[in-house]
């Protein structure tokens, strides 16, 4: 991932450039946006039959959604690793607590 996150970075404006941090916050939310958009689609014209979803046309609004997470990442010091493990390690521990379903972030 941190691989990945080298690469993205060779794409992204400067660290310091004025509202970056607005800019890489609204892409991401408008990028998955799309994606929501696409699946709404789905629901309306193919009855929520997923299986016809476009799988290349997913790959590519999926990469989008991760190059904007990645830029955030780093925006703020973190790599792609940190953050996967982090997310990896608190649903383990959910899990073993039992609390996987439910809501609110410290459960």
């Amino acid at each position: 991932m941190n691989e990945y996150q080298r690469a993205a970075l060779r794409t992204a404006a400067p660290r310091d450039k004025s509202n970056e941090v607005f800019h890489l916050l609204l892409g991401l939310v408008g990028e998955t946006g799309e994606l929501a958009e696409k699946a709404k689609k789905i629901v309306r014209d193919k009855g929520g039959d997923f299986a016809q979803w476009d799988t290349e046309d997913l790959k590519k609004e999926l990469g989008d959604i991760l190059w904007y997470l990645t830029i955030l990442a780093d925006h703020f010091g973190l790599t792609l690793d940190e953050v996967a493990t982090t997310n990896v390690a608190k649903l383990a521990d959910r899990q073993a607590r039992g609390v996987l379903g439910g809501s609110g972030d410290d459960r």
